[in-house]
């Protein structure tokens, strides 16, 4: 029995929200153990968590936790049959470098699956991290490159609205099968989890 009253909550909720036919899903920073985080994704049909970076140094500089843990807890929940999403902000100087967003694409297809989408977001200065700009958009399309280099099916560009790469591709002909604007989905295309020109299965909840 969980002893976390809160998890057990978002456990009890998410369950009967299914029992009534209702979808949950959460955003998570994904800093927690593998056991708790398999009970509190129990009742959940999808999990953002936002991948910070993919070094120990920025993790612990920066948000006081640790890799590993976010990594270990990821490699759970895909192994529970979890639908996840990924969202990496990019910070100019801090997690943009080309060798850091290889290595963390290459450890996603190696260890998620290639299906797992990775959305590069875009940073800008707020709150306790006012001394950086803005991340250049050409930064962004740089990752998504990568990430689709290393394997990577689905990668997106994120906070940039109307960018051609914040809409959903099939992996198999090209079509697009999901146009967006900003966090909004404008209209879809894909039909019983398939796309509608190549009749591809789309990796994804659609029912």
């Amino acid at each position: 029995t969980d002893r976390n009253p809160l998890r057990r909550a978002s456990a009890e909720a998410s369950a009967e929200a299914r029992r009534r036919g209702l979808r949950s899903v959460i955003i998570s920073n994904g800093y927690i153990m593998p056991e708790a985080g398999r009970m509190l994704a129990r009742g959940l049909d999808a999990i953002k968590i936002d991948l910070k970076a993919f070094t120990e140094r920025f993790y612990a500089e920066i948000c006081g936790g640790r890799l590993s843990a976010v990594k270990d807890n990821l490699v759970s929940l895909h192994a529970a049959g979890k639908w996840i999403e990924l969202v990496v902000l990019v910070i100019p100087t801090l997690n943009d470098s080309p060798a850091e967003i290889k290595a963390m694409a290459s450890w996603v297809r190696k260890n998620l699956s290639a299906d797992v989408p990775m959305h590069f977001t875009r940073f800008h200065a707020m709150y306790r991290l006012q001394n950086l700009p803005p991340t250049p958009i050409a930064t962004l399309e740089r990752c998504r490159e990568i990430a689709r280099a290393e394997g990577i099916r689905y990668a997106y560009v994120g906070n940039v609205p109307g960018h051609r790469w914040e809409n959903t591709y099939c992996h198999s002909c090209g079509a697009m099968i999901i146009r967006r604007s900003g966090f909004m989905s404008v209209s879809s295309m894909v039909r019983s989890g398939r796309c509608p020109r190549c009749r591809t299965v789309i990796p994804g909840v659609w029912a």
